[in-house]
């Protein structure tokens, strides 16, 4: 039987991320690794006391990718056979993660959860980043998805395996969408529910328009 494991990377979560794992675990998925990324809150205390099997800490913050491929490393050495991962501030629905699992058994390598292929309720603005990120990265690195910035994804063994990055923050998605490309992988996308809340949209280290450009930059920097 494969084991799948659930990598959150996180930052100043500390508010919600046991929400998030009580929400993982009420859906039958107990291995769970978080990342702290050099929170200032008690995210590491809550994710333990939520029940999360492995905690790991950055002791600076380090990006999002950075945090993701921490992760992602600790799976593969507790011999994960595919990794999915989310975001910690609770936008994703765990209700979506049996199909990404069934579609990696199929032999898909990669299964990137589209919040574009069902943008109903998504705030216009975020939509036209999404479309600004999807176009900035086919441009880079010649390969089309509909949501080049999404957190939520399946990677089979063979993905991990393989999958080189070597940027740190936000840049890592598109990063992740050339290693794709670059290796040939097989992926498939899939609409993905997104649960907005004041709590998520008011997060100063989401992507805005800032934090796009300097996203952009880097990837620029890194192709």
């Amino acid at each position: 039987m494969s084991t799948t494991y659930i990598v959150i990377p996180a930052y100043n979560e500390g508010r919600v991320i046991a929400e998030v794992l009580r929400g993982l675990r009420e859906a039958g998925y107990p291995h769970i690794i978080v990342v702290d990324d050099g929170s200032e809150d008690a995210t590491s205390k809550m994710a333990r006391e939520a029940g999360a099997t492995v905690v790991l800490e950055h002791f600076l913050n380090r990006g999002k990718g950075a945090a993701v491929k921490t992760g992602i490393e600790a799976a593969k050495r507790l011999g994960a056979d595919a990794v999915i991962t989310l975001d910690g501030d609770g936008q994703h629905d765990p209700a979506d993660i049996p199909r990404m699992q069934r579609l990696l058994d199929e032999g898909w390598d990669v299964v990137l959860g589209s919040r574009l292929k069902a943008s109903l309720g998504m705030p216009r603005r975020k939509i036209l980043a999404n479309v600004a990120g999807n176009v900035f990265t086919w441009a880079l690195h010649g390969l089309w998805v509909t949501d080049s910035q999404s957190g939520f994804r399946a990677y089979s063994r063979r993905a991990l395996e393989l999958i080189d990055t070597r940027t740190d923050r936000y840049e890592y998605d598109s990063e992740v969408i050339r290693e794709i490309r670059r290796h040939h992988l097989r992926f498939v996308e899939i609409p993905i529910a997104v649960i907005y809340t004041e709590y998520s949209m008011g997060k100063a280290n989401k992507q805005g328009l800032k934090n796009g450009l300097k996203t952009l930059a880097r990837m620029l920097l890194s192709s």
